[in-house]
């Protein structure tokens, strides 16, 4: 997406100085009637954009110490392409399955749940079902103060500032700032109600995928014109204003919320994104000690070429440091890698438990010289 740069008050000026306002420490807020002050000023100050919030109970920091705001899906330090590839394939299996509960619960809306992503992945955003490639933000400041505020465990909560394109449908896309922004008050079917009591809205760039160049381009302290902190007790608010309960913002007897524990419960049998993590770790380390191994061997016996592993197991079979049975599993474990990889849902989750053991007691036993009884 395309950075901004926010125009800042006086007092936001001075407070952020010569660092960014990503960097810098969000501004204290004393009160409700104080923060609709300073958003008045900095939608003033920022005409070519529409202000969006976001409440949060922390402000979350990258390794520079600066907020990083990105949607739920990318939302790790160490993501492998791999890794994001699956959990594409996953939430591409469980939108299937919505449509297919949407359509035996005869609800309302099953036409638009079934020919738009957004609206399914809005779904199984918002009911807790599996991250998305989108990011919840409301156009009311107050759902964004009362959102930080829900079990906090400090003493204040962060409200961030995000300036987006004007909307312009339910679904708005602009392709000049690459974001994509949905508006669920018109596009979630009206059985689905946690959305139309949260105001929300969910945005993401355009053309979203696994596959990058650049993972910042997903974040969106691209957009970020402030952050400021509030405290989280209900001496906030002041007279006149008051907190949406938890209770509203989450409505009981909720037919979607019945369907969605269902989808839930039955994705747990699934791979889950951490458990492909966890084996391409293990993976990824056993393949290169196994390259580090055969380095030598094979600048002499192979020239002119890039070495593959399949060769690289042979060599060391050939020079003794490996035992056939140990290479058989080597190559077991190179087969399950790619079908984790190119056919994640033709693999049995509790068979990657037993592919990460495997491949760490072999990487243990190659590094111990056992690899060869």
């Amino acid at each position: 997406m395309r950075s901004i740069t926010p125009q800042l008050t006086v007092d936001l000026k001075t407070h952020v100085g010569s660092e960014t306002v990503a960097k810098a420490p969000p501004f204290q807020i004393s009160s409700f009637r104080n923060l609709v002050e300073h958003i008045a000023h900095l939608s003033y100050l920022n005409p070519d954009h529409l202000l969006f919030y976001r409440g949060q109970n922390t402000d979350f920091l990258n390794k520079a110490a600066s907020t990083t705001i990105y949607p739920g899906i990318y939302r790790s330090e160490n993501s492998s392409k791999d890794e994001l590839r699956h959990r594409f394939a996953l939430l591409e299996q469980a939108g299937k399955e919505l449509v297919k509960r949407w359509a035996a619960s005869k609800l309302e809306g099953l036409r638009d749940i079934r020919q738009k992503t957004y609206v399914q992945w809005s779904i199984l955003q918002h009911y807790g079902v599996l991250e998305t490639p989108l990011l919840d933000i409301t156009h009311s400041l107050r759902v964004a103060c009362s959102f930080a505020q829900h079990d906090s465990a400090s003493d204040h909560s962060i409200v961030y500032v995000l300036g987006m394109p004007q909307v312009t449908n339910r679904i708005s896309v602009n392709s000049e700032d690459d974001l994509v922004n949905v508006r669920l008050l018109s596009i979630c079917p009206p059985s689905a109600l946690r959305p139309h009591f949260q105001e929300g809205f969910l945005a993401g760039t355009t053309d979203v995928t696994w596959d990058f160049d650049s993972k910042t381009d997903l974040d969106f302290r691209n957009r970020l014109i402030a952050k400021f902190s509030i405290p989280a007790g209900t001496g906030f608010w002041g007279r006149g204003f008051n907190s949406i309960p938890k209770q509203s913002l989450y409505p009981a007897k909720d037919k979607v919320r019945e369907l969605c524990i269902g989808l839930r419960e039955s994705l747990k049998s699934e791979l889950q994104p951490g458990d492909l993590g966890e084996f391409m770790k293990a993976w990824t380390d056993l393949e290169a000690y196994i390259f580090e191994q055969a380095r030598d061997i094979s600048i002499r016996s192979i020239s002119g070429r890039s070495l593959q592993l399949r060769e690289a197991i042979e060599i060391l079979v050939g020079k003794g440091h490996v035992s056939p049975d140990i290479a058989s599993q080597l190559q077991a474990l190179r087969h399950y890698r790619n079908l984790i990889v190119h056919s994640p849902s033709r693999v049995d989750p509790q068979s990657t438990t037993m592919a990460i053991s495997t491949a760490r007691q072999i990487l243990g036993q190659l590094r111990s010289g056992r690899a060869t009884m």
